[in-house]
């Protein structure tokens, strides 16, 4: 490694925008370790620049051996993570804390690890990759909603905590982007489903449209994009948001009040 080069490790890196954000990071000059709990699937973008690493963010020693040896972090993008679709009603314990333990443990894990590495070089950045259901409700995903509020809780709190070591912190809230999410990262409650589900008349109205908007939103090159122009940015602002949706309603959920921006989402989702 050229001594002057910086290093970044990304989480859920097998596809979509973590894949991404490992490539573009690579090609412009950062040495990435691409975490992953199946880096093979990382074998045909790996490079002298781009190394998949094993790693499972909700299991503290995989965390602490992906990490070991490694001296040296100047970018942390905390990526993995999925969504759970549930009514609070019919969510199973596990599914709720499984839900948590990637989306908000995880992510703390991976700082507790990385933040005194970065401490000691009194620089480094860390992105959270948020959503922008972390600012705006939805039914049947008030667990991911909670996890991702959470997330932008953790931002706000690091920023104030590692100003002194001149670490930042920042959150990107993507809208919804065409990388495989509905498909491979929705974990669907199975009850919701059932003839005898009080709420399958919001799950017909609602799934539907969600999935199709997820697989036909933006290119997350966006976000790749995005990571790097923060990670080289000083003056970046604290969070970002990416795509239409999220550019759509972060300002309205600003501007009106908690009642009107209810009834926009009711109209247009149809619930």
């Amino acid at each position: 490694m050229e001594r002057d080069q910086k290093v970044a490790f990304i989480t859920g890196c097998s596809s979509g925008m973590g894949r991404e954000s490992a490539r573009h990071l690579s090609q412009n000059g950062y040495r990435v370790y691409a975490g992953s709990r199946t880096p093979e699937k990382l074998s045909d973008i790996a490079s002298s620049t781009l190394y998949p690493i094993l790693i499972d963010i909700t299991d503290p020693t995989s965390v602490a051996q992906a990490l070991e040896g490694i001296d040296r972090i100047d970018l942390l993008v905390n990526n993995a993570g999925y969504g759970l679709v549930s009514t609070v009603e019919e969510v199973t314990e596990k599914e709720m804390l499984a839900q948590f333990d990637v989306n908000v443990f995880g992510v703390l894990r991976m700082c507790r690890y990385v933040i005194p590495i970065m401490r000691r070089q009194n620089s480094g950045v860390i992105i959270n990759i948020s959503s922008f259901l972390g600012k705006i409700g939805l039914p049947l995903f008030t667990l991911y909603n909670a996890s991702k509020y959470a997330l932008e809780g953790i931002t706000d709190s690091l920023r104030y905590e590692l100003e002194e070591f001149h670490i930042r912190v920042h959150s990107i809230m993507p809208g919804f982007f065409d990388t495989n999410f509905a498909r491979d990262n929705l974990v669907i409650n199975d009850a919701i489903f059932k003839e005898d589900s009080p709420y399958r008349k919001t799950v017909a109205q609602l799934l539907p449209i969600i999935s199709e908007q997820i697989n036909s939103g933006n290119d997350p090159r966006d976000i790749a994009q995005m990571i790097l122009e923060i990670a080289e940015n000083g003056d970046a602002p604290a969070r970002q948001t990416a795509g239409d949706k999220a550019r759509k309603f972060i300002p309205m959920r600003r501007e009106l009040s908690d009642e009107d921006f209810e009834r926009r989402v009711k109209v247009y989702y149809g619930i």
